[in-house]
């Protein structure tokens, strides 16, 4: 055995082995080679033999046979015959592209029934409205390890009952588009932003005969992740959406009979219309999913006949929204910290509205993780009647329930105290922050000096208290004073400092102030669409201009060209129309913008400049 053949069996063997337990043929089947460097000669045998076109490699085999492929560019289309193994070098090199085919009807590889395609880099057409991956006619098959782009789908099965897994979509309208299918689509991967119209799965029947199964998949969409037309009884689990600007996370279509499971699914965004959305009134059931978002408009849409329990939502504007109540069936859901005007549907007390407390739910502070912490109020608090993984009663969120995960409840520090502000009314202090939400919060501990950018230790401890405001008498003959506040839980646990604040002596007759910092802040949400706010403090009063450009560095407007006092400010800007001070004129396309505040003194000095970047997605 040739090193290129030791290679390729030590890759793929064990898919092989797998896909051996369906084709009892491959024990008499032909191994065949493709290469750049082949030649026209069949039967393609050895490496040194090898094909110079994986179509006319195809044209020789027989059912059961093997082609491996080289690294390399194949420009050609590609249709498959029954039993075939088809195994490339990897999606880094190994690619088969038909882009300089006709787009109408523009498939880069057809495959047949009982197939494997494994190792290929996809590449179908550069216009979104044309052309597939792989078009699958095949009843049973294998598409595992590919890479999918330029196309309007990467994969489309009809009456197919293919496995696809493990795969990654890539810049496309649509990444697997399911039709009148049993198939099962698992851990795949699915980054689409180039196309305002993406979608991450669209599932679809004739009858509700068919049973496919989605799971695990990870989608990053700028429109929707999952579409389920009417038809199929979908089971639609543990996957991870990200909306970068879209319309729905999971979507579905409720007609024909059908019925549908939606458990365990992560749906955030920056800015969408719904977490989980439904249309039609027939037996759905949603369980343990886990909907955040910034300008999110509901978490759950939900209707008559829909079973919907152990979910979370958080950080909507609408929370959950119900259009149907008939046979509705809504318990142990936990909404929180959603638009104070819109108080959620809450039918009874088996529903709460407290802090999750997560482990982590915020990007800025690292990797996501939904996993619970010990002293969560969601803890063995969902439908007694449904058991998590480890046989207790459910927990209510992202990991609970049978589909979910059995894990160690870990005991974190609260969070960081936030919005600590200082007020001056003579010699008296006045300083108020935002209230802690954790189940487990005991008090604060309030912190002060005399120097900037002190280290906070028990000497320099003036109170330990629950509530969020203090007031401070100054000391005699002071100049300065700084504050640091942390807050303490039940255990002990002691959080970050929060952001220092201070006030200072700022004339011969003893005024006050408070003391900030010039700060530019990363606008809000981003990415957006069509409107963002762009935060910005000044330590002093001064003359402020900040502008936005292109990423050419053209200037596109000022947003703000004013004098204005010390203090927090904040100015909207819309792509569509402008912002508030000036209007643009023209919407703007997708794409990366830049923002750059300048601030001047009363002396017309210099004092402050800084420039960030944003994200337009339409």
């Amino acid at each position: 055995m040739n090193k290129h053949n030791k290679q390729y069996f030590r890759i793929f063997y064990p898919l092989l082995f797998s896909f051996f337990i369906f084709n009892f043929s491959f024990l008499i089947a032909t191994v065949r080679y493709v290469s750049k460097t082949g030649n026209s000669t069949p039967p393609y045998i050895t490496w040194e033999t090898a094909a110079d076109s994986i179509q006319k490699c195809i044209n020789i085999c027989v059912f059961g046979d093997t082609i491996y492929v080289a690294n390399g560019v194949y420009k050609e289309q590609v249709v498959m015959i029954d039993g075939l193994s088809l195994i490339g070098g990897g999606t880094d090199s190994c690619v088969v592209d038909s882009r300089d085919f006709p787009l109408t009807n523009n498939i880069t590889l057809t495959m047949k029934n009982s197939c494997l395609v494994t190792g290929f880099y996809l590449r179908t057409s550069n216009d979104f409205n044309y052309g597939e991956g792989i078009w699958c006619e095949g009843l049973t098959g294998e598409i595992t390890q590919n890479k999918f782009s330029n196309a309007n789908t990467g994969i489309y099965l009809f009456n197919s009952n293919t496995k696809v897994h493990n795969n990654d979509f890539i810049n496309l309208r649509r990444g697997i588009d399911i039709s009148n299918s049993n198939s099962l689509i698992k851990k795949n991967r699915f980054f689409l932003l180039i196309d305002p119209n993406s979608l991450g799965i669209f599932i679809s029947a004739f009858n509700s005969n068919y049973a496919p199964i989605i799971d695990s998949n990870e989608i990053v969409t700028a429109s929707n992740g999952i579409i389920k037309a009417p038809g199929t009884r979908s089971t639609i689990t543990n996957n991870e959406i990200k909306l970068i600007s879209g319309s729905e996370g999971i979507f579905l279509h409720s007609f024909l009979s059908d019925s549908n499971w939606v458990y365990n699914n992560l749906i955030y965004t920056d800015l969408a219309g719904y977490a989980v959305y439904t249309n039609g009134s027939n037996y759905l059931q949603i369980n343990n999913n886990y909907a955040k978002g910034n300008f999110l408009f509901y978490g759950l849409s939900i209707g008559p006949n829909h079973t919907v329990k152990n979910n979370v939502v958080t950080d909507s504007e609408g929370g959950v929204e119900v259009w149907g109540t008939q046979n509705l069936v809504y318990k142990f859901n936990d909404v929180w910290n959603n638009d104070e005007n819109y108080a959620g549907y809450n039918p009874d007390t088996t529903n709460l509205s407290v802090d999750p407390m997560v482990v982590n739910d915020d990007t800025a502070q690292g990797e996501l993780d939904f996993r619970l912490q010990m002293f969560s109020h969601l803890i063995d608090t969902g439908d007694p009647n449904i058991l998590d993984k480890d046989g207790s009663r459910s927990d209510i969120g992202l990991y609970g329930g049978p589909y979910g995960e059995s894990y160690f409840y870990i005991d974190l520090p609260p969070r960081t105290p936030v919005n600590l502000t200082a007020n001056i009314d003579s010699n008296i202090v006045t300083l108020k922050w935002n209230k802690n939400t954790e189940a487990d919060f005991s008090y604060y501990n309030l912190f002060y000096d005399t120097t900037k950018n002190f280290q906070i230790d028990s000497t320099k401890l003036v109170s330990s208290q629950p509530d969020t405001f203090y007031y401070f008498v100054i000391p005699p003959e002071t100049d300065s004073l700084y504050f640091k506040l942390t807050a303490i839980d039940n255990q002990g646990n002691e959080s970050n400092p929060s952001e220092e604040i201070g006030v200072v002596v700022t004339s011969v007759e003893d005024e006050w102030k408070p003391v900030n910092n010039y700060i530019l802040y990363q606008n809000y949400p981003n990415p957006f669409n069509p409107s963002t706010k762009i935060g910005y403090k000044l330590k002093d009063r001064g003359y402020v201009k900040l502008y936005l450009y292109d990423i050419k560095g053209e200037q596109i407007s000022v947003l703000v060209n004013e004098v204005q006092e010390a203090g927090y400010y904040e100015v909207e800007f819309n792509a569509q129309v402008g912002s508030k001070q000036e209007a643009v004129g023209k919407s703007l396309a997708s794409g990366v913008y830049i923002y750059q505040i300048f601030v001047k003194d009363e002396n017309n000095i210099p004092v402050f400049s800084d420039i960030k970047k944003m994200l337009l997605v339409k």
